[in-house]
């Protein structure tokens, strides 16, 4: 089989897809549709690599530097495949060579896929071979031709149907009327050879995608509850005996051996530990989660925050650039930013790290080993909470605390016998 060269064409509007950006950049399965396409045809021995794009030849150019080999050709109007075809001739490998042609929303094509098509476009000796899909339809997939006999085809009908821009298949046919073989391959797979045109197209390639990923990942020994409502990022790393469950969605994520996430989590950027619980309704993003964790139900982890092993970070808990160390416990109702906990800390409901003056810079709270808040209390940094310290209950912490100390700071109570019929409502009488 002679080393083709390869041409993949992202130079059409995408008008169907109605987006701003090139359809070639749209994100299929979080990452850029010709991505795929290009992992595939690299994968083949080649001789010319080549791209042809139309608008956004920067971004794109951005997104291709994976490729060192690529050459991009920039096809000035979008008119066609033939046109985009004659842009690239000069740097093809010469007449003799074969050519591969590749439509850059094809995100499924495989290089195994690829190979069988060369093979069969070689042994049949023809002018032209057509990579058709599994069953009765007739419109290629890919294409592959003898390099002369494609340019020739295309100044043989220099127009397709009505007038317009000759397509690839007109290219094709022009052959056969010279008498030229054309032979075909049929991909084995029909779900290979869908097209992305449109957003009900992009939805049904990564429909496939994501099937593809999580039956991998269940025959290696994940469990995932519903694989239908459940999205991945093949860029996670996730380990035997971790139970998924509906809903969820990890993107570039670590999932330690052990680890359950309950339904409708959100896990971005992080990375989670062993034997860790994650419970219903829970968002990570760019956050560390050690082992046997217990986070949840509707709690929020933002960027930067890092809790030790066995940390327990309850219903609406909300962390963000802060640590905690092992075994402290922020049971419900907190937040906590900008802040250096220690070991054993217990944190009552409704306790609020305060690390804003309102200026850009925050400001930061310590709290050291096996410190005891009381519910519905206040550290107002810069301030440093020592260790076995307790804080009473609605009390403000505004200047740091020896070790050892126990703080309160709320009003004394004032009780009035009687009062309540003067300043309360009569019995029966209608709420206000």
């Amino acid at each position: 089989m002679n080393v083709p060269d390869i041409v993949v064409l992202a130079g059409g509007a995408g008008s169907r897809m109605r987006v701003d950006h090139p359809k070639a950049l749209h994100p299929v399965f979080f990452r850029p549709m010709i991505r795929h396409v290009l992992d595939a045809a690299a994968a083949l021995p080649h001789r010319a690599f080549c791209l042809v794009v139309g608008r956004g030849e920067r971004e794109l150019r951005e997104q291709c530097r994976a490729y060192p080999d690529l050459r991009i050709v920039r096809q000035e109007a979008p008119q066609g495949a033939a046109d985009a075809l004659r842009e690239v001739q000069s740097a093809l490998g010469g007449p003799d060579a074969d050519v591969l042609v590749l439509e850059g929303d094809r995100a499924l094509l495989s290089a195994r896929s690829l190979a069988e098509l060369l093979s069969a476009h070689a042994a049949s000796g023809a002018a032209c071979t057509l990579g058709l899909p599994a069953g009765p339809e007739r419109e290629p997939a890919a294409y592959c031709f003898r390099s002369r006999d494609l340019f020739n085809a295309l100044k043989l009908d220099p127009s397709g149907a009505d007038g317009a821009e000759p397509t690839l298949g007109d290219a094709a046919a022009a052959l056969a009327a010279q008498g030229g073989a054309i032979s075909e391959y049929r991909f084995a797979d029909p779900d290979e050879t869908l097209d992305i045109n449109d957003h009900e197209g992009l939805w049904r390639v990564e429909a496939v995608m994501r099937a593809r990923l999580n039956r991998e990942l269940m025959l290696k020994g994940v469990s995932i509850q519903d694989p239908g409502a459940t999205l991945i990022d093949p860029r996670c790393r996730i380990e035997p005996d971790v139970r998924i469950e509906a809903g969820c969605t990890l993107i570039n994520s670590t999932i330690g051996a052990g680890a359950v996430l309950e339904n409708s989590c959100r896990v971005i950027d992080s990375e989670v530990g062993q034997g860790s619980t994650i419970r219903q309704g829970t968002c990570l993003e760019k956050s560390r989660v050690g082992r046997d964790c217990r986070l949840g139900p509707y709690a929020r982890l933002r960027a930067g925050s890092h809790l030790d092993d066995a940390v327990w970070v309850g219903s609406f808990v909300e962390i963000e650039n802060a640590a905690l160390g092992s075994g402290t416990r922020a049971a419900h109702l907190s937040f906590i930013a900008d802040a250096l906990i220690g070991r054993n800390v217990e944190i009552g409901c409704g306790f609020i790290a305060c690390n804003s003056s309102g200026r850009p810079l925050k400001q930061r709270t310590v709290i050291e080993d096996n410190v005891f808040i009381g519910s519905a209390s206040q550290a107002i940094a810069p301030v440093t909470l020592g260790a076995g310290s307790f804080i009473a209950t609605g009390t403000s912490v505004t200047e740091d605390v020896p070790p050892d100390s126990f703080v309160i700071s709320r009003g004394r109570q004032v009780t009035k016998p009687g009062y309540a019929k003067k300043y309360g409502r009569a019995k029966g009488a209608p709420a206000a």
